[in-house]
This record gives C-alpha cells, structure tokens and sequence, in this order.
C-alpha cells in the first residue's frame, strides 16, 4: 500500500465488516465495488450522472469548494461533533473530500476521517486534494455502508441525501455505524422551493419536508435532535444514546 492514505486506508480495511482478500487500492482509495456496485437501488437522474462525469465532477468540485467557504450554512457543526482526539469520523458522500479533511483535524494528528462516495471521478479528485496518513476515501454505498457496527466517532453527510434513492437506508447505515454516545448531523435541501427546485427534483434529486428528517432521526433512537433551515438548506443534528446497544 504505497498510497500517500496508507494509515488512514489500513484504518479503514480494520473497520470492514468482510475486508477484500485483494484489496483494490490501485486508484489511491478503497475500491469496493469494482465494476459493479451491489444490489441497493441507484439514483438515475441526470443529476447523479453530471456528478459522476469528470467533467461534472470538475464543476461541482468548484462550486461545492466555494459554497462551503462564502456560505456558513455549509459548514459543518465541528465543534459541536466533539471528535475525540484520536478519533474516527465518517463523511458519507464526501465529493472532494476538504470535509472530511476538515473531520480529520478535529480527530488530531492521531485520529482518522473517512469519506465514502460512489463516483470515481469524484474520488480521484478527493484523493488528489485531500489524502494523506489521517485522511483516506473508500468507494461504497452509502446505502450499505461497509463497515462494522459502532465504529466511528461522529458521521456526517452535506448535501447528499437528497441523490440518494433510499434516503432512509442511508440514514439507518450512519447510525449503525456511530458509537453509543456520539453525534451525527447531515445538510440537505429543503421542500417549498418553486422555479430551480422544481427543475431539480425531476433530475432525480429529492427535496424533504420541514420535519421529515427530525422525525426519521428520532424513529431511528437519535436523541437531543435538533434542525435548523437557514434557506434553502436544513441541517439535522442527533445523538445516539449510550445505552443504544
């Protein structure tokens, strides 16, 4: 493994529920799904294709970098997170990877972030920016997470949700995954938008009601949840109790 992700990438091949007896690191990520991509429903909408494009990628990359550094909204709840030093935290749909990059810090020089995405072009691009011994990405599905119960330190997830078909799953995979005791938060696009919005949800994209994550958080044990809607935009916030198990 001569990736500049080695550690970061062994952490994540510790975290498997079924680790690869040939792991495919070959593109600086953990590729696991190959040439095919399992049995959970795909996003097929136009929207989800222009991302997975490398020029599409490109574009997004860009903006996406540039929302998150004008727009405070973007920003994830850090602090709030409270990742221990020498942590491990979970950026689900980690596009170019300067958030999961950002949940590294946090963790300190002895802690780990993983981001997952199903894009290639995405993830060559991540990899490019973002890599290094705290910092790995690994190629799944955010509706089958890969990895085992209760492992990580804190889990996020911007603006993703809403291209994924079976949003639920996803959010059931995060919690899955989060230690007893520890936070999740996710930002998405919010319903009630006419014009753009529109267009977009007949792209494949999905816009959720004012309450209908708070309520998902709360159906799958997250206590203390809480939302906020600044915009077009909502950020739901949750912890998973210390006696989920």
């Amino acid at each position: 493994m001569d990736t500049a992700s080695n550690r970061a990438l062994s952490t994540a091949l510790d975290l498997l529920r079924d680790p690869p007896a040939k792991p495919d690191l070959g593109k600086g990520y953990l590729d696991l799904l190959g040439a095919g991509s399992g049995e959970a429903p795909k996003n097929s909408g136009f929207i989800q294709k222009a991302w997975a494009s490398p020029v599409g990628s490109m574009l997004y990359d860009h903006a996406q970098l540039l929302n998150r550094r004008l727009l405070t909204a973007f920003h994830p709840p850090i602090d709030w997170l409270g990742i221990p030093s020498g942590g491990v935290a979970l950026d689900v749909g980690s596009g170019p990877g300067n958030v999961t990059a950002a949940l590294a810090r946090a963790a300190g020089l002895d802690g780990v972030a993983l981001g997952v995405d199903i894009s290639e072009a995405m993830l060559e691009r991540a990899v490019k920016a973002e890599a290094s011994r705290q910092v790995g990405f690994v190629r799944a599905d955010a509706q089958q997470l890969p990895f085992r119960d209760e492992t990580f330190d804190a889990a996020v997830s911007l603006a993703v949700l809403q291209l994924v078909p079976d949003a639920e799953a996803a959010l059931s995979e995060m919690v899955r995954v989060l230690k007893p005791g520890r936070r999740m938060a996710i930002m998405v696009p919010t319903a009630g938008h006419g014009g753009p919005m529109r267009f977009l949800s007949r792209g494949g994209a999905r816009f959720f009601a004012e309450d209908e994550l708070g309520d998902i958080f709360e159906e799958l044990g997250l206590v203390g949840v809480r939302t906020k809607t600044l915009g077009f935009l909502q950020w739901v916030r949750g912890q998973k109790p210390l006696d989920a198990r």
